[in-house]
């Protein structure tokens, strides 16, 4: 039965023709190179201009390396793929759209904001990570904000929820992945009911996230409800290199005061309704205070872009007054990173973290396919005596993805950094903390794809209470899983470690 809806879906289809427009291509210039000599001296011809072309761009070097090679030693195949899929299309002004804070917000509404000169006299590592989140992601600084983490994805949505019941202005939710279900049910029975009240109330999702997961016309449906929606990239049969630039961020924000983010999207496996890779490991965070206005920026921004149209900044500076007791709870940036400019924010601040910590790193991860600048990172701090550990999957959601995650044991091993598997089943967290004073909570996996071709949020903090939470979850999660020794790791079959290595010259790709 679940064979059958999949093979009737609309992905299918979709994914069928283009298969077929790919498969027409590739088979037109076969059969010009075969009749027409000078046909075949032009396409090779191309497919060198294309790899001079690659080389000499702006881009990161593994996404680069690992088109060259698939050029190189398929010329036909992999210049037509590079042609359609390699790069996203997206006009000047459609990027700005989609490029951040600064192309949105009034500097005048962020007067709750606080200079990150702040940080100078109480620590230099803290002013300079902060300091290049507020020059090049656009992301203001904030105190006055309370933060709380929640260990998993039953504890995040427990409270979105209350949240959500409490909403008197509006309640915004972007999503990667919106799937029918009991949580779902829940989240619409108060959305439905809020709308009714007069509560503005949008959701946005990503259409090939949520591709097996929702009707193809479910905004009209949504829309029917009171609830406004909007679908982003809608995933077209035509091909086209915007569909490798994904929404992969989770949003919600409730009257512009109170904000979640984290790895959970909505959807019943996230909180173990149901099972689909034995138990599902997540997590998010919340901030209250004024942090949360640059979630409500970044969720407008969105739908700007997909609507076509600007709205005024005023009307999304919360009227409800924040309440006055809400305790210092350090320093936080809520920033966003996009494939749009050739700022590479979530790396960057993986990286400066990493490479300034004094005494540990702990990382989650559900994907690990490191650069050679990641790697090198990591690698360096553990042989400088930096307490690296890093959590990955036990049970994983994808074979090849997980062979190329394992192929990295080895060398980071060797290095001095300690590799854990969750092994009750699928760990989805993404977070990073660092010397009791430093953390990172997420959409944004240690691989490719969201550090170089998603729309991606997190939220770095400076001495917040999530902090030691997030170091405490940490340490109790580590009683779940398994340390992977140089001994455990060649227990694997011979055969998945070449694999695994075969499939990291292509691992951008993936």
């Amino acid at each position: 039965m679940k064979f059958t809806r999949m093979l009737f879906s609309r992905f299918s289809f979709i994914a069928a023709f283009i298969l077929l427009q790919v498969a027409v291509l590739i088979v037109s210039l076969v059969y010009m190179r075969d009749k027409y000599a000078i046909v075949q001296f032009f396409y090779y011809f191309l497919s060198l201009v294309i790899i001079i072309y690659i080389l000499n761009k702006e881009g990161h070097s593994s996404y680069k390396t690992a088109w060259v090679i698939t050029i190189a030693l398929l010329p036909i195949f992999g210049t037509a793929m590079y042609i359609v899929f390699g790069q996203s299309r997206l006009p000047q002004s459609r990027r700005e759209e989609l490029c951040g804070m600064q192309h949105h917000v009034n500097p005048s509404l962020l007067k709750n904001a606080v200079p990150v000169s702040e940080l100078s006299d109480i620590s230099q590592d803290a002013f300079l990570q902060a300091q290049y989140l507020v020059n090049n992601a656009y992301a203001p600084m904030y105190r006055g904000t309370e933060t709380k983490y929640f260990e998993t994805g039953e504890k995040l949505f427990e409270d979105i929820l209350e949240s959500l019941r409490k909403a008197e202005k509006f309640i915004y939710l972007e999503y990667f992945i919106i799937g029918l279900g009991s949580l779902w049910d829940e989240v619409l029975e108060i959305l439905e009911e809020k709308a009714k009240a007069g509560v503005d109330v949008r959701v946005i999702y990503d259409d090939i996230g949520s591709i097996l997961t929702l009707p193809r016309y479910y905004c009209n449906e949504l829309n029917k409800r009171g609830i406004k929606c909007g679908a982003f990239h809608r995933f077209l049969p035509v091909m086209t290199g915007t569909i490798n630039n994904r929404d992969h961020r989770k949003i919600c924000v409730v009257d512009g005061h109170t904000a979640y983010t984290g790895g959970a999207n909505i959807a019943d496996e996230y909180v173990n309704r149901i099972s689909r890779f034995g138990t599902w490991q997540d997590c998010g965070v919340r901030v209250h205070g004024t942090a949360a206005f640059s979630f409500t920026v970044m969720f407008i921004s969105m739908w700007n872009y997909i609507y076509n149209v600007s709205e005024p900044d005023e009307k999304f500076v919360p009227e409800i007054s924040l309440p006055s007791d809400i305790p210092d709870d350090g320093y936080v940036i809520p920033y966003a990173d996009t494939p749009v400019d050739d700022e590479h924010v979530g790396q960057t601040v993986y990286l400066n973290m990493i490479s300034r910590a004094k005494k540990y790193v702990y990382i989650c991860t559900p994907y690990l396919i490191l650069d050679e600048e990641t790697a090198t990172a990591l690698m360096v701090a553990a042989k400088s005596g930096i307490d690296v550990r890093i959590i990955t999957p036990g049970v994983p959601d994808k074979q090849m993805v997980y062979a190329v995650t394992r192929s990295y044991y080895s060398q980071l091993i060797e290095a001095g950094v300690r590799i854990y598997e969750f092994m009750p089943g699928f760990i989805h967290s993404k977070t990073v903390v660092c010397d009791d004073e430093y953390a990172v909570c997420g959409t944004i996996n240690f691989d490719y794809r969201s550090l170089f071709l998603h729309h991606e949020c997190a939220v770095w903090m400076y001495r917040s209470s999530a902090i030691f939470e997030m170091r405490d979850s940490y340490l109790s999660l580590l009683d779940k899983c398994a340390l992977i020794t140089k001994e455990i790791y060649y227990e694997i079959p011979w055969y998945k470690r070449v694999f695994g290595n075969v499939l990291r010259i292509a691992s951008a790709l993936l």
